[in-house]
């Protein structure tokens, strides 16, 4: 087994169901996926999320700007989520794509423990990068979104 390239682990007081739809449904997504970027218009995921499934990263600019696309590979609500990431040049090229794992566990009084495990970014440093960047902005405002019902300043739904 290697070591996963990028592991973040956050604790959200919600519920597994609540976190499961923001990781899904694309009008929550909307609201917390820019983090703190203010000049962002905003990011979907969209899929029907059924294992075998497309699913698409989208930029709700003017274009609908498609960032990231993948394969759903598991799909168990509310307790985890995996698909496969990959920039839309290299869709066909499975040797190309990482891989995302969210796993969402019930923890205690009332708090959910959130894991977001990306794995196999080796072959792609300008990746890792970014997303060792992205994650944590994405995820903060995911939190931030589910306990208060207000995403952070400079979030898209903030302005």
């Amino acid at each position: 087994m290697t070591k996963p390239d990028f592991v973040y682990v956050t604790y959200i007081a919600t519920t597994p169901e609540k976190v499961w739809q923001a990781l899904v449904d694309p009008d929550v997504m909307r609201k917390y996926w820019c983090g703190l970027n203010a000049d962002c218009p905003g990011n979907v995921n969209l899929s029907d999320w059924r294992p075998g499934s497309r699913w698409e990263h989208q930029r709700l600019d003017d274009a609908r700007t498609v960032n990231i696309v993948g394969k759903v590979v598991e799909s168990t609500p509310p307790r985890r989520l995996v698909f496969t990431w990959a920039r839309p040049n290299d869709a066909e090229d499975e040797s190309k794509h990482s891989r995302v794992a969210f796993d969402i566990e019930p923890h205690s009084d009332g708090l959910v423990r959130l894991t977001v495990t990306h794995e196999d970014l080796e072959r792609d440093p300008q990746m890792l990068a970014g997303i060792s960047g992205g994650w944590p902005k994405v995820l903060s405002n995911l939190k931030t979104l589910l306990e208060t019902g207000r995403a952070l300043p400079g979030s898209p739904s903030a302005n």
